[in-house]
């Protein structure tokens, strides 16, 4: 076998891309991991940031020495310091707060999962490619260093032909974990939660962009009507065939590998995180070459640096998750709820 070496990663320094002041929907637990990660890591700035409740928008401003706090979202978006808004609101909330800052005149960074289902999906982005605004959805994962080791892999071939790929995501967050996951009103559940993290990378690592020949789910309904736990296979046009895991009712070794006719690529530790090992695997087992990030624990500025390098170059989506795919990756989605059992009110 030749020798087989990993790439480098082409991300860039996350403190070149110009600084755009943000304003925050919704100051949960996401919305401290980001405004730490963007104002330790990068050039970026939350300048304000909007709830419901003026006191906890209040604190999370004193916590990060954010200048404005907003006792609702239409004042945050309306804010004329706020050059783009990441919405961090629970998934339920996701296409009303997206098209709130669009309608405002503000590009958006929208948390993952991006809507509850394909049709919320395709409005926000009808929505935003008509006002000529940027969107993205918030996957950080497509946009940490290790990604881009595998991403330059996948595109000089350096695994031959792709046939199968494997991911899982568990946590034990159900019944003792946050109260959200438990509600269907508030598109609680395995899948939106985690399970977009498999289904996304099977995306990517078969060049699917969203699109798969065929689903096939099984799952299990928590007795609060949101899905615990489901198994996937999905089929891209080329028949390569990804199998993934999700499941909020125990810790999995939350793994991927992607296996071509050449070499394997194996993530390990949590492959989804900047903290991921990637190792190049011969067929019979020899490890042929590894990287792991210097980053080892925060990771989430990546995905706001690219926000404002598109957005600095004029551009109105980014080439690493497209929208179309992000929609497509939705559709699939619910289509894996339909086979599985699950729905969310008032759909």
């Amino acid at each position: 076998m030749p020798d087989l070496t990993l790439p480098p990663p082409r991300t860039p320094d996350p403190h070149d891309a110009p600084a755009l002041r943000w304003g925050v929907i919704a100051p949960g637990g996401i919305a401290r991991a980001f405004t730490e990660a963007v104002h330790t890591r990068s050039g970026q700035r939350v300048v304000a940031v909007g709830s419901r409740s003026i006191a906890r928008a209040r604190e999370f401003a004193g916590d990060f020495d954010v200048a404005t706090a907003h006792g609702s979202y239409e004042d945050l978006v309306a804010d004329p310091d706020v050059d783009a808004v990441y919405v961090a609101s629970p998934h339920s909330e996701h296409r009303e707060h997206a098209l709130l800052a669009l309608g405002a005149g503000k590009p958006v960074l929208v948390e993952k999962a991006f809507t509850r289902n394909a049709s919320e999906a395709r409005e926000v982005v009808e929505t935003a490619r008509s006002a000529r605004l940027f969107a993205m959805e918030a996957m950080w994962t497509r946009f940490l260093p290790h990604v881009d080791v595998v991403r330059r892999c996948l595109e000089d071939g350096l695994l031959g032909e792709v046939h199968t790929v494997f991911a899982d995501h568990g946590q034990k967050l159900f019944p003792d974990g946050p109260q959200r996951l438990s509600d269907p009103a508030l598109a609680g559940g395995a899948l939106l939660d985690l399970g977009i993290y498999p289904v996304s990378f099977a995306s990517f690592a078969l060049g699917a962009k969203g699109e798969f020949r065929s689903v096939t789910a099984h799952g299990t309904v928590t007795d609060t009507g949101v899905d615990g736990q489901e198994g996937v296979v999905l089929e891209s046009s080329s028949g390569a065939v990804a199998s993934v895991l999700a499941t909020m009712l125990t810790k999995t070794g939350t793994t991927a590998s992607i296996c071509g006719t050449r070499a394997r690529i194996d993530i390990t530790g949590d492959f989804y995180t900047p903290g991921a090992v990637v190792r190049l695997t011969s067929p019979d087992h020899e490890v042929l070459d590894e990287y792991t990030s210097p980053e080892r624990q925060v990771g989430l500025h990546h995905e706001a640096v690219e926000v404002a390098r598109r957005i600095g170059a004029g551009e109105l989506e980014s080439p690493l998750l497209p929208l179309d795919e992000t929609v497509a990756i939705m559709a699939t989605l619910d289509e894996v709820r339909r086979q599985v059992g699950v729905s969310y009110p008032g759909e």
